[in-house]
């Protein structure tokens, strides 16, 4: 089966939808890894058209502070402001929607969560240390992550616990080797690696083939709605830098 992976939507909905052009034709089925509301401007609209395909979607960290979950004061007052409006705008039925999401899901070979193996909702994954400290939370040989917004991918390279970090390479095939690997496909409405081009992947179960793909939207759309919406600007202006 091929596979749409998607992270970090964060209520952008124009980016959401170019992934779903872009990648129209190459998925029959949806991992969504979490965060599908937060910081942008289109909470009800993203968790709608998600609902409306054949998915499968876990709870990230913004989800449950959009449903009071989280203590929001430990985020940074452009975030909180953002949390505070998406609870005052999610619609009823969504809000049920988000309640009833999973942390953590196992199918197949693969691992999912939102931030990591050993805490689902919170911890990043940023570098190869914090990686080889995660395999042993998992059993499967591959893990998907998000949170980060950054598209990598770790691998296992000894029993030691080494781990590499592996860039992508959009576009191309990355055969599943067999070594454990924990996958993160980058974000699709507010990346972070410099690069503000909507980040997705599209894994192959029966080949073993997974491939990250970045697509460039229009950043100028969705940054006109959050000033319509009196969302924060610096949040507005971070989507036309990647960061």
């Amino acid at each position: 089966m091929r596979i749409l992976v998607i992270s970090d939507i964060h209520a952008n909905l124009t980016a959401f939808e170019t992934v779903l052009k872009d990648a129209r034709g190459d998925w029959e089925y949806v991992w969504c890894l979490g965060d599908v509301v937060g910081y942008g401007p289109d909470p009800n609209e993203c968790v709608e058209l998600l609902k409306s395909m054949p998915h499968l979607c876990l709870a990230g960290n913004h989800d449950w502070a959009a449903l009071g979950r989280l203590d929001i004061r430990t985020f940074n007052p452009d975030a909180r402001r953002a949390v505070e409006w998406t609870q005052e705008t999610l619609k009823p039925e969504n809000v049920a929607y988000l309640e009833d999401l999973p942390v953590t899901f196992v199918i197949g070979e693969y691992t999912l969560v939102h931030a990591s193996p050993r805490e689902p909702v919170w911890e990043y994954i940023l570098e190869p240390l914090v990686a080889a400290l995660n395999f042993p939370h998992f059993e499967t040989p591959f893990c998907f992550v998000g949170h980060t917004h950054q598209p990598v991918i770790y691998e296992l390279v000894s029993d030691n616990g080494d781990t590499r970090e592996r860039a992508p390479r959009y576009r191309q095939a990355h055969k599943l080797n067999g070594q454990r690997q924990i996958i993160n496909p980058g974000s699709i409405g507010q990346p972070r690696d410099q690069n503000p081009d909507a980040a997705y992947g599209i894994l192959d179960t029966e080949t073993g083939v997974f491939e990250h793909r970045r697509i460039p939207y229009d950043i100028a759309a969705t940054q006109k709605r959050m000033r319509q919406y009196g969302l924060p600007e610096r949040l507005v202006n971070r989507l036309e830098h990647g960061w």
